[in-house]
């Protein structure tokens, strides 16, 4: 496996902000605002109880790996709520579920640990960036049986652990509201349930009223 540890950054912001970043920011008026933040309060690097609980609520995200070329490469994992596992303040963990066996993830994380993971709620209009390194482990039957979730049907092959360096949580803008179906669903059941209830009421009044 090759190595390629993350330096350690100025600002955890750094990960991201590289001087050609920071040239660009500059070149459009936002470089000072930018570096004013990270001064005072700046990026987050550890798990904090904002993040744990927004973590706790996910049933999706995104996670982006590159290989050893740099060839980047963005694949979608889901599971019931709660399947990405806050381990300490640091360290994350998920049970990968088998799939199409591309294994394309896997393979880049052999060569290049570094990884983001994107997690995006959409019905509040709030989304997650992290940035780190990850792993594949294989062989801890403790760790899997911590992240594994018995009443979802499908079968672990490995678990990803994904060391924080640093995340930010993006502004809301040009976020769609999208609705999760079993958040909906009881709404409409008590609205159909209303509209049943009208309905009989009337056909009630209709009838004394025909009599």
């Amino acid at each position: 496996m090759t190595t390629h540890l993350l330096a350690d950054f100025a600002s955890p912001s750094d990960i991201a902000f590289t001087p050609a970043v920071k040239a660009r920011q500059e070149q459009h008026g936002s470089r000072a605002g930018y570096a004013k933040f990270e001064s005072t309060r700046g990026w987050e690097s550890r798990v904090t109880p904002v993040l744990a609980d927004f973590i706790a609520e996910q049933t999706s995200m995104y996670m982006a790996t590159a290989n050893a070329q740099g060839q980047p490469y963005m694949q979608h994992r889901g599971g019931p709520r709660g399947f990405l596992h806050v381990l300490d303040e640091q360290t994350l963990a998920f049970a990968d579920y088998a799939g199409n066996k591309q294994y394309i993830t896997a393979g880049n994380l052999d060569e290049n640990p570094k990884a983001q993971l994107f997690l995006m709620d959409y019905a509040n209009a709030q989304r997650i960036k992290i940035w780190g390194e990850a792993k594949v482990v294989t062989d801890d039957r403790d760790l899997a049986a911590r992240v594994y979730s018995p009443d979802y049907q499908a079968r672990v092959e490995r678990v990803i652990v994904f060391t924080i360096k640093a995340w930010d949580a993006n502004c809301p803008k040009h976020i769609p509201k999208l609705l999760k179906v079993e958040d909906v669903i009881p709404a409409i059941q008590a609205r159909d349930q209303k509209i049943a209830a009208l309905e009989a009421r009337l056909k009630e009044l209709e009838q004394k009223l025909a009599g």
